[in-house]
């Protein structure tokens, strides 16, 4: 997915020589250093104008199969590259991807010094308190409240009849319909990943964005990060407490429930209608299938199949572990009489 326009700017072109100068690889001796690259992008998605990176050696395949231009490598990975895409030897192969995404996809910034950009567009009957600051490029729909010290950041796009709270950030994004967003929520700012560098550990770049569909609700001082890569994605009528931590690229269903002080690691998929207990956590990458509920504080490490119920920490099914506590406070307290016994 290329980087929304709306969010970030595009810089010019390149070519191979002058990239590997940018940002401290070295090219390929059979490569072509006056071939032109336009932009960043992960391999699954990387075209022929545009460059990757791989740090893993597990993803092989992913790299043989690759469509991208160049790719940021190791130089023990650099033989595995296809023949038309040209190795750009780094042992810093993320930090030099980074790099680049900066000088390619930075984000846009309100720098015009009116709290309501001119080119901001804000339908008839909307209505922006004392305080909030609207960037370029900004649409709000009929029916919608901006609380005082809001921020809504260049390129957003919020619905009709939405709300949002004072002191909520907003950027990044795109909001349906019928939305609430209450105080101090932020949604949009970049999620987490870092990795090292020759001058220590340096953020990996988040270029995606927040897709919140119609009728969510988002609880105050909740975060929901952007996509590194693709979008982090809120679907309809979803319901999120107070406090949460929704990372990046992660995807929410339908009419989920999502308790206070949740998190949800990366790239985590949540079908509709899941429920979530206060306190529930989640680890990056896992699935959880539709219609499935955490008890409150559980700890989930694997995917949960469709319509179950778990609870715990690691978290499992919820009758076994309730087993496993009974079992557990059994096994102590017949312990703690035999050495009242000795």
């Amino acid at each position: 997915m290329t980087p929304d326009p709306r969010f970030f700017e595009q810089g010019g072109a390149l070519d191979l020589g002058a990239l590997a100068a940018f940002t401290g690889a070295k090219l390929a001796l059979d490569a072509d250093p006056s071939r032109v690259m336009t932009r960043v992008a992960v391999l699954s998605a990387a075209t022929g104008d545009s460059v990757s990176f791989c740090a893993d050696g597990l993803r092989g395949a992913d790299l043989a199969q690759s469509c991208a231009g160049a790719i940021f490598v190791e130089e023990a990975l650099a033989a595995g590259l296809p023949v038309r895409c040209a190795a750009l030897v780094t042992p810093w192969p993320q930090a030099a991807y980074a790099r680049a995404a900066e000088r390619w996809h930075r984000p846009r910034r309100h720098v015009s010094g009116q709290a309501v950009d001119a080119s901001a567009m804000i339908e008839a009957g909307a209505t922006i308190a004392p305080g909030a600051v609207v960037g370029p490029g900004t649409h709000i729909g009929r029916g919608t409240y901006v609380g005082p010290g809001a921020s809504i950041g260049p390129g957003v796009t919020i619905g009709r009849d939405g709300y949002v709270g004072a002191g909520a950030r907003i950027g990044f994004a795109l909001i349906g319909d019928r939305v609430k967003i209450y105080a101090g929520a932020v949604i949009g700012e970049a999620g987490f990943g870092a990795a090292a560098g020759p001058g220590g550990v340096v953020d990996l770049p988040q270029l995606g964005r927040v897709v919140v569909q119609d009728g969510v609700t988002v609880g105050a001082n909740t975060c929901i990060d952007r996509g590194a890569w693709d979008d982090t994605v809120i679907g309809e009528n979803t319901k999120i407490d107070n406090l949460v931590q929704i990372a990046h690229n992660v995807t929410i269903g339908r009419n989920c429930v999502i308790a206070a002080q949740t998190g949800i690691s990366g790239s985590v998929a949540v079908g509709d209608g899941c429920q979530f207990g206060g306190r529930a956590g989640v680890a990056d990458h896992l699935t959880i299938g539709a219609g499935a509920r955490l008890a409150a504080a559980a700890g989930v490490m694997k995917n949960i199949p469709a319509g179950e119920t778990w609870g715990g920490f690691p978290a499992r099914p919820i009758r076994q572990w309730m087993r496993d506590v009974v079992w557990l406070e059994r096994a102590a307290r017949a312990r703690n009489s035999s050495e009242g016994n000795a």
